[in-house]
């Protein structure tokens, strides 16, 4: 069963281009579940395209093969166009169709639809697919969190919220190469970044200088603690792969977020948080109702189950405000992140 599904897929090419144009446009939930049902709707017709016209009105036929309005609905919904330009992009939108009925084509032609790396590609598309639609319908009934638990994680987490600080950061960005034990001498020397500044004008060193800003909502806990410790203008330096910095902290100031501001983030944040948990138990019951055999014995050795976010749709981004608008920032995990700690400020750009 299978492989004959497998082989009708391989028939069309169009299956990979909307899996990859549906992955690539996808911005949220939503949308991902409505691209699987549309793929998987569509997997019995890629590669049977002679036994009957696709479903809807058609709009063009191309070489015997009919574009239609269900087809070009499609497509408005994916580019994401504004009601009032839809009537403008269909015109464009259909002819690129018509561009891809013909590259398919083409392609079927030379016989490419049979070349073992599509037909791989294809399944690894449809089992991703099929497997992410699997988990949305297990999510799909959970609760949102409830006023009452969004307050509470609100108070348990001040320095995101009531107690938060902003961090203004000055900074000298330069190669990791240049920051030769002569240079980090000087920069441990000087009273400020000017004088760091100085310093490398007089040796030839290149560097740019920029400002970040921070704030205990974006930083890990034991890193925000230790920048609330430090003087006003005390350097320290940080490696990032092929760059150095030296910063200096130039300012502390409250930026304290208001729960009123804060609730829609932190709903978001709980409600993904419970995903995430609750794929991870669906996974691992699976795998205890399973049997799994190793057949390399040497892969199997310490197996895990994958993480949920290998299994579950990524959730779609959220992206607050700049920091020093008065935006709820984005909620963090609770729990310090060592890792992050022992990088530094790793990621202060």
């Amino acid at each position: 069963m299978k492989g004959a599904a497998v082989h009708a897929i391989t028939r069309s090419e169009t299956c990979v281009n909307i899996f990859r144009e549906r992955r690539a446009g996808s911005a949220g939930t939503m949308v991902l579940l409505a691209l699987a049902l549309a793929l998987l709707a569509l997997l019995a017709g890629c590669g049977n395209k002679d036994k009957g016209a696709r479903p809807g009105q058609a709009l063009v036929n191309v070489n015997g093969e009919e574009i239609t309005v269900l087809q070009l609905n499609e497509e408005l919904q994916r580019a994401g166009v504004p009601a009032a330009r839809q009537e403008q992009a269909k015109t464009q939108l259909l002819q690129g169709l018509i561009d891809r009925e013909l590259l398919e084509h083409a392609a079927i032609a030379e016989k490419l639809d049979r070349d073992p790396k599509v037909i791989g590609a294809i399944e690894r598309a449809r089992s991703l697919i099929v497997a992410q639609v699997y988990m949305q319908k297990r999510l799909a009934n959970v609760a949102r969190p409830t006023p009452a638990e969004v307050e509470a994680y609100y108070k348990a987490h001040p320095e995101f919220f009531d107690k938060r600080k902003q961090f203004t950061l000055d900074q000298i960005v330069l190669a990791a190469a240049d920051l030769t034990p002569e240079a980090r001498a000087a920069a441990d020397g000087a009273r400020s970044l000017e004088e760091v500044a100085v310093w490398f004008d007089a040796h030839g060193i290149r560097f740019g200088r920029a400002q970040a800003t921070r704030s205990t909502a974006d930083l890990n806990p034991e890193l925000s603690k230790k920048l609330l410790a430090m003087a006003k203008g005390q350097l320290f330096s940080v490696r990032e792969g092929d760059r150095a910095l030296l910063l200096s902290v130039a300012e502390v100031r409250d930026a304290p977020v208001p729960l009123s501001v804060a609730a829609p983030q932190i709903a978001q944040f709980l409600t993904t948080r419970k995903h995430r948990e609750l794929a991870a138990v669906e996974v691992e019951r699976l795998r205890r109702s399973a049997k799994i055999e190793y057949l390399n014995k040497e892969l199997g050795q310490g197996a895990r189950a994958a993480p949920a976010s290998m299994t579950t749709p990524a959730p779609a981004p959220s992206s607050p405000p700049a920091a020093g608008e008065g935006a709820a920032p984005a909620p963090a995990p609770a729990g310090p992140d060592k890792a992050a700690v022992d990088r530094g400020v790793a990621g202060l750009k």
